[in-house]
């Protein structure tokens, strides 16, 4: 097995900007081998917000426990299962550490999630549904600590709106199939699918390849002999020969 970078095959002076076609075929393979995932947007933007900040550094699973327990601690008055964000941006930081300890890396997660509720204050951010995609974008990338990935989760996951998350099984997998230039930032990432991803496709898109990361592409000893995408993929195509 010829010794290879650890994402990709592919030199920065050789790589070409894909095209949309291969995009489309990607899509292709990955609706194939997985099927077709359906978008349900949410319509509720500032969990979608807290909970990408709270997936940071972790996995899903401890995600997940760390906001049910955010629930449980600040439960609103209501009876609604979302928690009352009024009074985890105002309650003691070490308060709100307690409650995401599972998460990992809480006290961190815990100061910038106060933050980005006392900058939003009154705004519940239901304008993102219509503001333009870029103001939105940047509006969300304004508020303390959030970058990128997490501006488009609220934007997809809330309300349907085209853009494409780049995590890292996202960033990865796009590596090695040549999506992105090697050693492209996750910024340029995000502009990259951008340019390629056609608007209706940006869930499908997003969800598919994270599915891949998960299953097949995996970053330790990714299944390349299996892969529906080999004959799409450097990397893959360099490591099996």
């Amino acid at each position: 097995m010829p010794n290879l970078p650890a994402l990709t095959a592919t030199k920065k002076s050789d790589w070409k900007p894909p095209t949309k076609r291969k995009l489309i075929a990607i899509r292709d393979r990955l609706r194939k081998a997985y099927g077709k995932p359906e978008p349900r947007p949410h319509r509720a933007p500032i969990d979608e917000l807290i909970l990408t900040v709270l997936s940071q550094n972790t996995n899903d699973r401890n995600r997940d426990v760390a906001y049910g327990r955010l629930r449980q601690r600040f439960p609103r008055r209501d009876g609604s299962p979302l928690p009352d964000w009024d009074a985890v941006g105002n309650a003691p930081e070490d308060a709100v550490e307690e409650a995401i300890r599972p998460g990992g890396i809480s006290r961190v997660k815990a100061r910038r999630i106060q933050e980005i509720l006392r900058s939003l204050g009154d705004d519940d951010l239901t304008h993102l549904e219509t503001d333009p995609l870029d103001e939105a974008r940047d509006y969300l990338c304004s508020l303390p600590g959030v970058g990128r990935k997490t501006a488009a989760c609220v934007l997809l996951f809330s309300y349907g709106r085209p853009d494409v998350p780049v995590d890292t099984h996202v960033y990865r997998v796009g590596t090695r199939l040549g999506l992105f230039r090697p050693g492209a930032s996750f910024d340029e990432a995000h502009d990259e699918m951008l340019r390629l991803t056609d608007p209706e496709d940006a869930y499908e898109i997003h969800v598919g390849l994270i599915r891949h990361g998960r299953r097949i592409c995996t970053a330790r000893n990714p299944r390349c002999r299996e892969c529906p995408l080999l004959s799409l993929c450097p990397y893959g195509k360099a490591r099996v020969r």
